[in-house]
């Protein structure tokens, strides 16, 4: 184990030993009394995060999450637009969960888009090396408060070839998340497989539906409502393959999507202002 993480555990204990109130546990749990209702936060970029009235129809899947989950189950959306797995830390975001978040919960960490941009030293991380070593971060940091990390591979771009093959966007990033799940024995989301599958199952021109094509904008990394629906049943199904959910905990997985989109767009909250930087 490196210095750095030994440095990094012993810190993550010391937050673990703040008194429960502090940390946000309510006094029920504390005493063993907590109900089995648990708490879904999400740590990730544009493509899952809660989105303002200055950027809709784009639409996080994380969004729409919610509608594919029972009650007991409740989703705290900490993913911002911009964020890698590195800036997410160094900015503090990963330590405002962690104050939150309480033993029985999960933590889904989905990051990739942003550790890929080498000409920001800010944002990149090196596949096989800083970007694992920054998810190792979240792993320990969620167990160290008794909650449950959870990778998920990021949900790929639309991009398709001459022939109209989905191509994957993401290089080894992927890879090394999957090769990190299984080293460290962490539920993994396979995100990022699932997502390029349902483009090409779709199609070049029927995956603009589930993109934020606008008149003034083509944009083929962001969803719209349609697909942020889409991709957020690909991960509540992935919740229930992998068991980190019950099945009692995940429901609609069978709704076709045009059906919820028309109903749930109109659910569908963003928040009042303007994108953060």
């Amino acid at each position: 184990m490196s210095t750095t993480r030994r440095a990094t555990l012993a810190s993550l204990a010391a937050l673990a030993a703040v008194p429960l109130a502090a940390a946000g546990v309510s006094p029920a749990a504390a005493a063993g009394g907590r109900t089995d209702r648990r708490t879904l936060f999400i740590a990730g970029d544009s493509t899952a995060a809660q989105k303002y009235v200055d950027a809709k129809p784009e639409t996080g899947w994380g969004m729409a999450l919610p509608f594919f989950l029972a009650d007991r189950a409740a989703v705290a959306n900490h993913a911002v637009n911009g964020r890698s797995s590195k800036s997410f830390v160094d900015q503090g975001r990963l330590d405002a969960i962690l104050a939150a978040i309480r033993p029985g919960d999960l933590l889904l960490i989905q990051f990739a888009h942003n550790d890929e941009k080498s000409a920001d030293p800010t944002r990149y991380t090196e596949p096989w090396s800083t970007y694992q070593d920054c998810l190792r971060l979240y792993i320990d940091g969620a167990r160290a408060k008794g909650a449950r990390p959870v990778l998920a591979t990021p949900v790929e771009r639309r991009k398709f070839d001459a022939s109209g093959n989905a191509l994957p966007t993401h290089g080894d990033y992927p890879a090394a998340m999957r090769a990190l799940a299984e080293e460290e024995g962490v539920a993994l989301l396979d995100i990022q497989a699932l997502s390029l599958a349902l483009w090409q199952k779709l199609g070049v021109e029927e995956t603009k539906v589930y993109f934020n094509w606008t008149a003034t904008e083509q944009d083929n990394t962001h969803a719209n409502p349609p697909g942020a629906i889409a991709v957020a049943r690909l991960v509540a199904s992935e919740l229930l393959r992998t068991r980190v959910l019950p099945a009692r905990d995940v429901r609609r997985l069978g709704d076709e999507i045009d059906e919820l989109a028309e109903v749930w767009t109109s659910r569908l909250t963003w928040l009042p202002g303007t994108t953060p930087a």
